[in-house]
């Protein structure tokens, strides 16, 4: 299982579903434990009746339909999908509203969406997913990437409040693909994943959506530093040692 985790942590998330099949056969007793970790690049839909956008992903999915965030319902029409309280329903509206907030400041675009649902152990777990395209004909639309997507995926299970506290674990997974064809910068493919949990405590005066999205916040920022050292600053090490630029042509290079 470990071995098959480590594997699956190497591949491009644009063949993360072929992989995980391929693993499903090899491992069929480890089947649940697979699904369960092991997260796909997202989808995206329209909502007709809210004429919005939302994203698929097995945490809004009941059989072949998959929940809207806005209209409550599913697509295709699901006669006994199962929803969310009331109680947690509210706070799932006010949850997407303020993420799609933090979206356009942090993203400027792309498309996100908010999932919440009751936990056995009389909690409730939350899901918030943002999916950027940032290729020439997606949402980025500056012409430098042929392709090029941001999947975050950020679950935080909220435990049962105790003395004006609740137990918070976040657990977030970010998958980024970027390929360039073009004669500037010739055929470049740079792809993979990195995940990090982040575990708290913390007092609920501000409410949980405060709380939530302080964490996600905190989160991003360490991944979207650690994905700059690994991925690009590597790169860069790697491509200016082989091929060092021109004379008078500056490359900043990450410190030794």
């Amino acid at each position: 299982m470990e071995a098959a985790m480590d594997l699956m942590r190497r591949m491009p998330p644009r063949e993360s579903e072929m992989a995980l099949s391929a693993l499903l056969t090899l491992l069929p007793e480890q089947s649940s434990d697979l699904l369960s970790q092991v997260d796909l690049p997202l989808q995206v839909i329209r909502d007709l009746d809210a004429s919005k956008e939302f994203i698929l992903c097995e945490y809004n999915r009941d059989a072949d339909s998959y929940r809207s965030p806005w209209s409550n319902k599913y697509h295709p029409p699901l006669e006994d999908g199962s929803l969310p309280s009331n109680e947690l329903r509210k706070l799932e509206v006010e949850a997407n509203d303020i993420f799609a907030i933090y979206r356009d400041q942090y993203y400027e675009g792309g498309v996100s969406s908010v999932y919440m649902w009751e936990d056995d152990n009389q909690g409730f777990v939350a899901c918030f997913l943002i999916k950027k395209d940032g290729s020439k004909t997606g949402h980025g639309r500056r012409g430098y990437l042929q392709e090029g997507a941001w999947d975050a995926i950020h679950v935080i299970e909220v435990g049962l409040e105790e003395e004006g506290t609740a137990h918070y674990c976040l657990t977030s997974t970010v998958m980024l693909s970027m390929t360039t064809d073009n004669k500037q910068s010739g055929t470049f493919n740079l792809s993979g994943s990195i995940r990090r949990q982040m575990i708290l405590d913390l007092p609920i005066a501000d409410g949980h959506l405060c709380n939530m999205g302080k964490m996600i916040e905190e989160m991003e920022g360490k991944l979207r530093n650690s994905l700059d050292q690994v991925y690009f600053g590597k790169t860069r090490e790697m491509v200016c040692t082989l091929r060092p630029p021109a004379e008078g042509v500056q490359l900043g290079l990450p410190p030794n």
